[in-house]
């Protein structure tokens, strides 16, 4: 009975440990991902983000072996966020014209609504990285192609409803997309202004009306 005891005693303390270090490891990701939007995944350090969160060095080490695994960690966080987002809600839609529309303007609320500080972490990021080869290019790489291959995926799905015209040019539709919310992105950001947002929307809208079967299920302006 005694060691019944000390057995689930043991385990109680090793779930509290578990749970803490789950806590402790979210908190650091949060302002990772806050601090690498503004200043970049370079700028980042275990031991400044020990410093800032008041935490000890030797456990944010633990929790985070390198910069590198830190910079990865924040990467995941990231996409997480953006997911939450962006494409979660409207995944809720059926599919059709209006969920491409709807993930336009999740996105341009994202980076509007400054969800990261700096704007896009992955316009951001990408920037910082496109040029460097390693792991932390490769999986922001990969974030960025999955969330094109999402946006394929959700312009086809509506071709599929009959609500996007079958002959077009889905590649081509979605690069001019996601560079209008880019561009949006990127104004903002360096100018402090938002009046890029409008025009973003304006122009996936007036894009989107081009390729819609019905016109009208659309708005008339954003």
């Amino acid at each position: 009975m005694a060691a019944t005891r000390s057995g689930a005693s043991s385990g109680a303390r090793t779930d509290g440990r578990v749970a803490r270090g789950n806590e402790t490891r979210a908190l650091i990701l949060k302002r990772a991902v806050d601090l690498a939007s503004v200043e970049g995944l370079d700028g980042l350090s275990l031991g400044r983000l020990a410093g800032e969160l008041k935490l000890s060095k030797s456990g944010v080490f633990a929790l985070f072996g390198s910069k590198e695994d830190l910079q990865l960690a924040t990467v995941r966080a990231a996409v997480k966020v953006y997911v939450q987002h962006v494409v979660r809600p409207a995944s809720e839609l059926p599919p059709g014209i209006d969920r491409v529309w709807h993930l336009c303007l999740n996105w341009l609320a994202y980076s509007r609504e400054r969800v990261f500080p700096g704007g896009c972490f992955f316009y951001a990021a990408a920037a910082e990285f496109d040029a460097r080869e390693g792991k932390v290019h490769d999986a922001l790489a990969t974030a960025r192609a999955d969330w094109r291959a999402h946006v394929e995926e959700t312009v086809r799905e509506g071709q599929a409803a009959g609500e996007i015209d079958g002959d077009a040019d889905v590649p081509q539709l979605v690069f001019e997309l996601l560079a209008f919310l880019e561009m949006a992105n990127a104004e903002s950001v360096l100018h402090g202004e938002s009046v890029s947002y409008d025009r973003a929307a304006h122009a996936a809208l007036t894009r989107l009306r081009t390729v819609a079967t019905d016109p009208s299920s659309l708005p008339e302006s954003p």
